[in-house]
């Protein structure tokens, strides 16, 4: 069956032609050794656009999560993060395996949660509780619909973080969608966080990867979990490359994501059956229910008419990406449309 619309994530996202022939021409050397000038030069640039001191590349950004939280917590310590968030229900369990520590979810509201709510869930330091070391939120909520961290809240939460003597982690999958909507730069959202990634290849459209980045004490201890959980990439510049390409080149574009996300929610917000809330589609991802219809019958209906989303339950989750077009948004409002009305 043949998928002409794919909303189903922005991690489908293909390289373009240019970004291929960058990778193509590449320079590399052992990256282990920190000989490979494409992945330093990657680096160099994520921690600029950051300003971090130092920053690593890695796989994924699973691997940047739970290297983060390796390197912040001891077995038996404690991660507080919304219950929407990443680590909790796409990463396998991982942080149980690797860190050791426990994760005190948090019910924010769109992924999102308040001040207050972190200061009640902080332990205290009597021994038999777990103890708190790490905030961790998700900029943008994935599982909230996209909606973007305030970026008063953000410093309000990493300030009394930092003065409770907790450690402070943003997992920034999607940050340059953030960045995108707000026009707040990548730096201000990053400047109190005490570790921090972005994905390379979700709208940035590169093929593999994501960027760590922090104090040069802090990446210098990531280091020794990126050999603990896998190790060297070796002539990583290949793949790097596209990631420098992406930070050249597709950054100010996002906004055109966010826009056709946008079109199509008020699209679904026009047909009757549909429930969404517009006010929180904030970037590239719409969420939404549909009354009477169960959400995995209905993505089975759609892709026969080429049209692929996600399921969430009962809901469905569509993603917009640099592998869509206005036209192919509007097509997906009329498909849904025929099986909807």
């Amino acid at each position: 069956m043949k998928i002409k619309i794919d909303l189903f994530s922005d991690t489908g996202t293909r390289p373009s032609s240019e970004m291929r022939k960058m990778m193509a021409e590449a320079e590399v050397g052992d990256e282990q050794l920190m000989e490979d000038p494409s992945v330093n030069r990657l680096t160099k640039m994520a921690a600029q656009i950051l300003d971090k001191e130092e920053a690593i590349y890695l796989p994924s950004g699973l691997m940047a999560n739970q290297i983060s939280f390796a390197v912040h917590c001891n077995p038996g310590d404690e991660i507080i993060m919304d219950h929407t968030a990443h680590p909790i229900h796409y990463e396998g369990g991982a942080t149980a395996v690797i860190s050791g520590a426990s994760i005190n979810r948090l019910s924010g509201t769109h992924g999102i949660f308040s001040v207050k709510q972190f200061e009640e869930a902080v332990r205290t330091k009597d021994y038999h509780d777990p103890q708190t070391k790490l905030l961790s939120i998700e900029q943008t909520s994935n599982l909230g619909g996209g909606t973007i961290w305030p970026i008063e809240l953000i410093n309000k939460l990493t300030k009394r973080a930092h003065q409770l003597g907790l450690k402070t982690h943003m997992d920034g999958a999607r940050l340059f969608n953030a960045v995108a909507k707000t026009n707040i730069k990548a730096s201000e959202y990053a400047k109190n966080f005490d570790s921090i990634w972005f994905d390379l290849s979700k709208g940035l459209g590169a093929p593999v990867g994501s960027v760590l980045a922090g104090s040069s004490q802090f990446i210098n201890k990531a280091r020794y979990w990126k050999q603990r959980l896998g190790g060297a990439m070796r002539q990583a510049g290949i793949i790097a490359a596209g990631g420098i390409y992406a930070l050249e080149n597709n950054l100010e574009r996002l906004k055109e994501d966010n826009q056709n996300a946008k079109i199509l929610a008020e699209g679904l917000a026009n047909i009757p059956t549909v429930e969404i809330n517009l006010e929180k589609v904030e970037s590239n991802i719409v969420i939404f229910k549909v009354k009477n219809k169960d959400s995995k019958e209905l993505a089975e209906a759609l892709l026969k008419d080429g049209l692929r989303v996600s399921v969430l339950h009962d809901k469905l989750r569509a993603v917009t990406h640099l592998d869509l077009t206005r036209k192919d948004i509007l097509e997906a409002v009329e498909i849904f449309n025929k099986h909807l009305r």
